[in-house]
């Protein structure tokens, strides 16, 4: 009698402790703010800014950092503009043609070709025409930044893609590809 309630008894607590048991339900969460982080709305009323908006607009008149404005315009006077009147902000030391090579095959290559024929790899598929031959064209280093800064006919700006740095160096290159070409 004295082992069946021994028995029992045990048999109570392990029965307690498996139907308590769930493989299917996570197991407690200390810290869940480690896990799951408090929302926060970004722009909510505050009283920190005068009109209640956390979000501000800049003054006007600021710049980015890193931002050089350019003032030309995108029309064909500012193209004309450019191509008389803007000279290149890189010094003969501070060209790199690597550089310029290895930008331009990244972004001007697949249509104008390695070579500046205007035989890029869209081209050749059909899936752009008429793209010009570097040697047809009357460049400067002027026309072709102001080009790549704010496109001309079927293309695009690469603006916003490469910095005013690399932009130089891509018009640099673009330029000896196309005496390349002229010889």
């Amino acid at each position: 009698m004295k082992n069946l309630k021994h028995i029992t008894i045990v048999l109570l607590i392990l029965v307690s402790l498996v139907s308590c048991q769930k493989n299917s339900r996570p197991n407690y969460e200390f810290m869940p703010n480690m896990y799951k982080s408090v929302g926060y709305e970004a722009y909510q009323e505050s009283d920190a800014f005068a009109n209640g908006v956390e979000s501000q607009l800049p003054a006007l008149g600021t710049i980015p950092r890193g931002y050089t404005p350019f003032d030309i315009d995108n029309t064909n006077e500012g193209y004309e503009l450019a191509k008389t009147t803007l000279v290149s902000k890189l010094d003969s030391l501070s060209i790199d043609t690597a550089r310029g090579k290895e930008l331009y095959n990244i972004y001007c290559g697949i249509c104008h070709g390695n070579k500046g024929k205007g035989l890029g790899k869209l081209v050749k598929r059909e899936k752009i025409l008429g793209v010009p031959s570097y040697a047809d064209r009357d460049l400067t280093i002027g026309s072709t930044y102001h080009t790549i800064y704010y496109g001309k006919n079927a293309m695009g700006s690469y603006a916003n893609l490469i910095n005013e740095e690399e932009r130089w160096q891509v018009a640099e290159y673009v330029l000896k590809l196309r005496s390349d070409l002229k010889k």
